[in-house]
């Protein structure tokens, strides 16, 4: 596996891709033709968010039945929910993936990778040091309360649609429509783009 590229940062490589998941791979390459395509969102506001940000980029691409195909620019959101000025900003990306993982496995891997950063779930709106969600998997619809698909609220998210427009100009929310037009029919206030801040495709 690929070392972190931060010294002294959190490595998400320290917890082995659980068993469940290779279980998983293994079964998803003997009926799968093709790989699917998976969107996440990505935020921290906690610690090193930029390290944070890029370890989870890492740590998703060392996952076997992964491939991180496309990184989003970095965007900096003010937190959701919470009094003004009660929380640090966000920093927030869009991935987008070509996966053998079914969607259950898939969310099994993001919930690890978040706890390897030591993600608490104390709260809901609570400052986290890593976020990781499932917005999209090739054109799934489900109401599963486990894992909706797509995210419930990515269609209101411009923290999530700009970055995903930026890399993605002809995405969709299944059911929502084109992500352009979301986007242009939700407020950019508080959302802003970081030219000074990149994260690296892992190659």
């Amino acid at each position: 596996m690929t070392p972190s590229r931060f010294p002294g940062a959190p490595d998400p490589t320290v917890q082995p891709v659980p068993v469940s998941v290779v279980e998983a791979v293994d079964a998803a390459d003997s009926t799968l033709s093709n790989p699917r395509k998976a969107v996440l969102s990505l935020g921290s506001n906690l610690g090193n968010r930029v390290e944070n940000l890029q370890g989870a980029v890492d740590a998703l691409e060392d996952t076997p039945g992964i491939r991180v195909k496309a990184v989003s620019p970095v965007y900096r959101t003010e937190p959701w929910g919470v009094e003004p000025g009660s929380q640090p900003a966000y920093l927030n990306a869009v991935v987008v993936l070509r996966t053998t993982l079914p969607p259950s496995a898939l969310l099994e891997r993001a919930q690890a990778v978040e706890e390897a950063f030591h993600r608490t779930r104390s709260e809901r709106w609570a400052a986290r040091t890593l976020d990781v969600d499932i917005v999209t998997y090739e054109g799934r619809v489900s109401d599963d309360p486990v894992l909706t698909l797509p995210h419930p609220r990515a269609h209101e998210r411009a923290f999530v649609l700009a970055p995903w427009l930026d890399i993605d100009e002809a995405a969709e929310i299944p059911g929502r429509g084109p992500v352009a037009d979301l986007l242009a029919a939700t407020t950019l206030e508080g959302v802003e783009r970081r030219e000074d801040v990149e994260l690296r495709l892992p190659e």
